[in-house]
């Protein structure tokens, strides 16, 4: 096993842990049963490092799956080299953040509602320095559900049009 694979399988393995101790969006009844998530099987050619062309002090308004609204801050996109081609993703910071430590990263994809979670899913994106540039790690092996594909009560940003991808993402959560 390598030293990515044995990461990604602990990192299942903990979030796993954290689920079935109450303290995630699982509850009763359904937490009696709870064995684990569901997970696409390790795909390491979804892992990226991509430089990130930057958006100046955009203000987005995200819709919810609660019809509310989330104000987030468009800091940049990436140019993703899929296998069907090059897709472009924009990236979210809260408001006011200049140099984040992560980004957020909303999309839907051709797995949506059939094999993943209807509303889409999120991924939590490092940020690194190269070159004086921004960087991300961008692995869809960490791709999840947010909490709402589990229950009520959750206001889920709604990943925005261009996020939605033509393609299937088999990485990360899937639904059982």
């Amino acid at each position: 096993m390598t030293d990515a694979q044995h990461a990604l399988t602990d990192y299942r393995r903990r979030k796993d842990a954290f689920f079935a101790s109450g303290r995630g969006p699982i509850r009763p009844p359904h937490l009696e049963t709870f064995t684990g998530l569901s997970y696409y099987p390790a795909a390491p050619e979804l892992a990226f490092q991509l430089p990130v062309t930057r958006t100046e002090g955009v203000s987005v308004t995200l819709q919810t799956t609660t019809e509310e609204e989330r104000e987030l801050q468009a800091f940049g996109t990436v140019d993703v080299p899929f296998p069907d081609g090059v897709h472009t993703l924009t990236l979210y910071a809260q408001p006011g953040e200049e140099t984040p430590a992560g980004l957020f990263l909303p999309f839907r994809d051709a797995t949506s509602a059939h094999e993943t979670y209807g509303a889409g899913r999120y991924m939590d994106v490092p940020t690194f320095a190269r070159d004086g540039d921004v960087w991300v790690s961008l692995d869809f092996n960490l791709a999840y559900h947010p909490y709402c594909a589990y229950g009520d009560g959750w206001a889920c940003p709604l990943p925005p049009a261009g996020n939605w991808l033509p393609l299937p993402v088999r990485a990360g959560e899937r639904l059982p």
